[in-house]
C-alpha cells in the first residue's frame, strides 16, 4: 500500500470506495469552506422569485469556477453555503465574483430593487464569513 492510500482517507458510499479527495494536474485536494454572507443592512430581501436567483446565479458562477457547492441555504437575511473551492481560486477572488456577478443578475431582473433609496447600486453588505470545514477518520 503507497503512503497516499494510507493518508487520503476515503469514504464508502452505495458500496464503492470514493476518494473525498480532487485531482489536479500536479495536486490531489479536498478544501470545503462554509461561507456567510448578508444583503445590504441585512434586508430581508431574498424571498420568493429573488431567492430563486440569488440560489441560481450563485450555483451557475460556481460551476464556471469549477467550485462545487455541497450545501446551499438562502434566507431571508443571509446566505450560507459549503463549497469546495480548488487551492488554486482564492476565497475572496471566488466571493468577490460571486457576490458581484449575482448583484448585477438580482438588479437586472428585479429592478424595484435598485429604485429603493437604500441600496445605491449595491446589493450585497461588505465582507463575508468564512471558516474550513474539517473531516475526521471514520
Amino acid at each position: 500500500m503507497n503512503i497516499l492510500s494510507e493518508r487520503c482517507p476515503t469514504t464508502n458510499q452505495k458500496g464503492k470506495n470514493m476518494s473525498r479527495f480532487k485531482k489536479l494536474s500536479h495536486t490531489i485536494w479536498h478544501c470545503e469552506y462554509h461561507i456567510v454572507w448578508v444583503p445590504k443592512y441585512r434586508y430581508r430581501v431574498m424571498q420568493g422569485k429573488v431567492k430563486e436567483e440569488v440560489e441560481l446565479c450563485v450555483r451557475e458562477q460556481s460551476r464556471q469556477m469549477n467550485c462545487e457547492v455541497q450545501e446551499m441555504n438562502v434566507q431571508a437575511d443571509h446566505v450560507h453555503m459549503i463549497v469546495q473551492v480548488p487551492p488554486k481560486l482564492a476565497i475572496s477572488e471566488y466571493m468577490g465574483r460571486l457576490k458581484g456577478k449575482s448583484a448585477i443578475r438580482v438588479f437586472s431582473a428585479f429592478r424595484d430593487l435598485r429604485r429603493g433609496p437604500y441600496w445605491g447600486n449595491h446589493f450585497w453588505a461588505q465582507g463575508y464569513c468564512v471558516g474550513t470545514v474539517g473531516w475526521t477518520k471514520r
